[in-house]
């Protein structure tokens, strides 16, 4: 998953604390039900082991606020604008142009027609079937790039529908993410 990509790019928006990064990850990525927020701790220190983020003073009540150095913004960049083979993978696709698709001043248009090339071309080799786990795994892998192909088109038409009344880009949210356990049901 591309937790580590994704927090670069909505660092893009300011500095944050952690709690608010992983809500919103949680809320640009409906399809992400499954971060925990000790990952984007873990995340954010090896970030900052490689010089990608830096502390950048606290909140009002005292949580750590990181930000983006110079190197996390041009990788934060280098994401937002290029396709490359990890997103031939159904999440990694979804995260990159969920997150982008988001953020101010990215290149939607140019990200959609990139992914489109990629899921376009057949992801297996055409090799002559000689099992049925052959012939199982061309057809899961047709099925995927129909649908693949079936989304971008669903992501361009609510890129370009103004009739939709809703913004696709957002800033950070101020709303302070509720901390500590969920009450049992």
């Amino acid at each position: 998953m591309s937790v580590r990509e994704s927090l670069l790019a909505v660092l893009t928006l300011g500095p944050a604390y952690g709690a608010q990064l992983h809500a919103e990850l949680l809320s640009r990525l409906g399809h992400r039900r499954d971060i925990n927020v000790g990952q984007i701790y873990a995340t954010l220190d090896r970030l900052g082991k490689n010089a990608l983020v830096r502390d950048s003073g606290t909140t009002s009540d005292g949580l750590p606020l990181y930000e983006l150095t110079s190197a996390g913004r041009l990788a934060a960049r280098e994401w937002l604008s290029v396709v490359g083979p990890a997103q031939l993978d159904w999440n990694e696709m979804l995260d990159q142009l969920l997150v982008a698709s988001s953020l101010p001043g990215v290149n939607l248009d140019t990200l959609l027609a990139q992914h489109r090339e990629l899921w376009a071309a057949p992801l297996l080799q055409q090799v002559e079937p000689e099992s049925v786990q052959d012939v199982l795994a061309t057809a899961s892998e047709d099925e995927l790039r129909a649908a693949a192909l079936r989304w971008l088109d669903a992501c361009e038409r609510a890129a370009t529908d103004t009739t939709a009344g809703t913004a696709i880009s957002r800033p950070l949210s101020d709303a302070r993410p509720r901390r500590g356990r969920r009450p049992a049901a």
